[in-house]
């Protein structure tokens, strides 16, 4: 049933909403042949899938090695977040496996870990601010930091912009 909705037969003799729909389709992207790039937290490698240049916000895949904790950082936009593999926690009665969810708001100051490693889709609805000891800022990610290390690693024609 399923090719028969893909195919071009299925389309054939449809009209009003279908003769609005926007020609050519989106691809879908394939992202294994991606590599891993190492990111802004040691330990951590990024995909960059898209950037949101009205937001400052960007979309991506965060691979983090076993035993990781991430520096404190605060969100200054919303981040979705879906782990896909492996596991995370902020804390130990809470801890994010393959296919949850979690929405943090803009805001939030966390450290997360992880002890087996992770795989994490994250959609940055706005810029993350790494933040030193004292808690002051350190440095902060948005989407032009983000594009800038796409360029530096080679991996900028794959970054929907």
């Amino acid at each position: 049933m399923t090719a028969m909705l893909c195919s071009a037969e299925h389309q054939k003799g449809q009209s009003g909403a279908h003769d609005r729909i926007t020609r050519p389709y989106p691809r879908f992207q394939k992202l294994d042949p991606i590599p891993w790039k190492p990111w802004v937290m040691e330990g951590v490698m990024y995909k960059l899938l898209s950037v949101n240049r009205r937001t400052g916000g960007f979309t991506c895949m965060l691979k983090v090695l076993p035993g990781v904790e991430a520096p404190v950082h605060h969100h200054l936009g919303a981040i979705e977040v879906m782990v896909l593999e492996g596991d995370i926690c902020y804390e130990e009665a809470d801890i994010g496996r393959p296919g949850d969810y979690m929405f943090e708001p803009a805001g939030d100051i966390h450290q997360p870990r992880t002890a087996s490693g992770c795989v994490l889709f994250c959609v940055f609805e706005g810029p993350i601010a790494g933040l030193a000891p004292d808690g002051s800022v350190a440095g902060i990610v948005d989407y032009k930091v983000m594009l800038e290390m796409a360029e530096r690693d080679g991996v900028l024609a794959e970054v929907h912009r």
